[in-house]
């Protein structure tokens, strides 16, 4: 079973559903059946047509439960309905669900959960980490979002921001983590981009690009991760750093600065440094400023702490960072980090050790559980 094609379809075949009258909530469950159904007979018996095979059973699914609920008229008014076997229309409804999912109805936050999870693919978990709250408040805030748009007309779309948060979310778990969904997070933003002419969705696709411009070199052989210091720039795609680097300065020359740009100018300077030791750091921490009056954010903040730790020496980086809370994800392996090029080993390698306990992966828990190791190793 190719789990990978099932997750690439699933957008598709849930908005097969949305368009032949079933109410999203109940959409969303009848894939999710249809899906599990898949992982157990596709290995002995795959399918001709797997998008046509998931509709045909999803369709089912939902019209078996649409049948416990409705009355009798309206249960065989829904078995007339049922598509035929056999192929479907190859048509992809990715981005119109995403719009879809932001509905009106919902606050932005919900609604970027609620597309995160039913059409982007990621788990509550993953989710409730993107946004630095525990899992259970994620999925009651899930659930709360799901009962709000049951049975409600999906003809009022959300607006582009939330759109874009959500490919946003969606492109660094897969950055991060599985390599397609992050090229899908890109593909759907070069889709938008080509339909809205709007600077900030210029500016994630400048982003991304610029970022997964740098994907090859973050692992070594052995799959462990590489900062961006030790990266081997030779590895970097430079066609993807010159389009993004293009599609950035013309968003940028259009004088409406949002968020999505400022963070692209500054992964532009990363790509634009032919050493890690000729980047314009100065210029990055005037960026950071910019991005933190745009966001407010405590991330932005702890990013920012480690630009000007780089700028104007880790102790400057320090006393920035005293001013944050220490539970944020991230705080102690970037005082680790400060404190090493302090030159305080034994703090940085206790702090170290505690940033691997944290840690959400387990890439980044073996990259600072060596880094500890090293700095004890070099005392020792």
């Amino acid at each position: 079973m190719n789990e990978a094609l099932i997750r690439s379809l699933t957008p598709s075949v849930l908005g097969v559903l949305v368009r032949r009258g079933a109410d999203f909530a109940a959409a969303e469950d009848a894939v999710q059946d249809a899906l599990v159904e898949a992982v157990r007979v596709w290995s002995a018996d795959p399918p001709r047509d797997p998008k046509g095979w998931l509709v045909t059973v999803a369709w089912r699914r939902f019209l078996d439960a649409t049948r416990a609920d409705a009355a009798r008229r309206r249960r065989e008014d829904l078995v007339d309905e049922e598509p035929p076997p056999g192929p479907t229309p190859a048509v992809d409804d990715t981005l119109q669900l995403y719009f879809l999912c932001a509905h009106p109805s919902l606050t932005p936050s919900s609604a970027v959960a609620l597309t995160l999870r039913a059409v982007g693919g990621l788990t509550t978990r993953q989710i409730a980490q993107a946004y630095l709250v525990p899992e259970a408040t994620m999925a009651q805030r899930i659930s709360r979002a799901k009962r709000t748009v049951s049975g409600v007309r999906f003809d009022q779309p959300g607006d582009v921001a939330t759109v874009l948060h959500v490919l946003y979310l969606v492109f660094n778990e897969g950055y991060f983590g599985d390599v397609d969904l992050a090229a899908e997070a890109i593909r759907l933003t070069r889709q938008l981009a080509a339909a809205i002419d709007h600077p900030e969705v210029a500016g994630l696709l400048a982003l991304m690009l610029l970022h997964h411009a740098r994907r090859a070199a973050r692992r070594a052989a052995d799959g462990s991760l590489v900062p961006l210091a030790e990266q081997d720039r030779g590895r970097w795609d430079t066609a993807l750093i010159a389009e993004g680097v293009g599609i950035l300065q013309a968003a940028l020359a259009r004088d409406r600065l949002g968020e999505f740009q400022a963070q692209a100018a500054i992964a532009a300077l990363h790509a634009d440094a032919p050493t890690a030791g000729e980047t314009d750091w100065v210029q990055i921490v005037e960026w950071y400023d910019e991005l933190a009056l745009l966001t407010d954010s405590p991330i932005v903040r702890l990013n920012r702490a480690v630009a000007v730790g780089e700028a104007d020496g880790p102790r400057a980086g320090l006393a920035a960072l005293a001013a944050l809370d220490d539970a944020l994800p991230r705080y102690t392996a970037v005082a680790a980090y400060l404190h090493e090029r302090d030159g305080n080993a034994a703090t940085a390698a206790r702090l170290y050790a505690e940033a691997a306990r944290r840690a959400a992966n387990l890439a980044e828990r073996d990259h600072l559980t060596r880094q500890a190791a090293r700095l004890n190793a070099l005392r020792n």
